[in-house]
């Protein structure tokens, strides 16, 4: 088999690009980073090679391909597999979850692969300038913008007479929603749980939210989620 130079710039270039991406997410201390991004780049573009290298063994377009075969589906296969790895991206903390943005960059990474197999060059370079570009302006822009935030607060009191409405009116004079409310009562211990799903629209809202009910008496922890 000779040397086939056009194959071998598919390759590099899409190893090129993936790396790019994910320098992004390395620099950010994310766990699929420079070395994850790569990978699936290429990997996505052998796969693509092959795809295109079927057509060429077995025929054409022409419907001259025996029954059986079809290239296409290797490369249809990839996205499939990135989607496993985007799974395993994403992390679920409590109230909130990370990783959507890498799993995101590795579809992302995967497609430009994808691209440099077929050799669409001048697609897979723009598609990864306006990734990074997104990756690291938008977030300055994301920062200037007001959005809501959906907490759960949390508190552990002494099972007062009326606490429950003591801390709902506390709540109601702060510049948030409450979308729900639970109690539960410790008979044994004489405790109360008392849990708030709230909707705020600044952060350090949550931190005042806090420091309020700490200072209610009776009140023996306060967590924010």
């Amino acid at each position: 088999m000779e040397f086939d130079f056009h194959v071998a710039l598919r390759l590099l270039l899409a190893a090129l690009l993936g790396g790019v991406i994910g320098l992004e997410r390395e620099i950010h201390g994310r766990p699929a980073g420079f070395r994850t991004h790569l990978l699936v780049s290429l990997g996505s573009c052998v796969f693509a090679v092959i795809s295109v290298s079927l057509y060429r063994m077995y025929g054409d377009f022409t419907g001259r391909i025996p029954v059986g075969v079809d290239p296409a589906r290797v490369a249809a296969q990839v996205v499939t597999g990135i989607g496993f790895l985007g799974a395993g991206a994403i992390l679920r903390d409590k109230a909130s979850i990370r990783g959507l943005t890498t799993a995101a960059c590795l579809w992302v990474a995967s497609a430009v692969g994808v691209a440099c197999g077929i050799g669409l060059y001048s697609v897979s370079v723009l598609v990864t300038v306006v990734a990074v570009g997104s990756l690291l302006l938008l977030k300055k822009v994301e920062g200037v913008l007001t959005r809501d935030a959906f907490s759960a607060v949390k508190v552990w009191s002494m099972d007062v007479e009326g606490q429950m409405e003591r801390i709902e009116n506390l709540l109601a004079g702060f510049d948030m929603k409450m979308l729900n409310a639970c109690i539960e009562h410790d008979l044994e211990k004489q405790e109360i749980f008392l849990g708030f799903e709230i909707k705020i629209t600044r952060r350090e809202t949550g931190y005042r939210i806090v420091d309020r009910i700490v200072a209610t008496p009776g009140v023996k922890k306060v967590r924010l989620e």
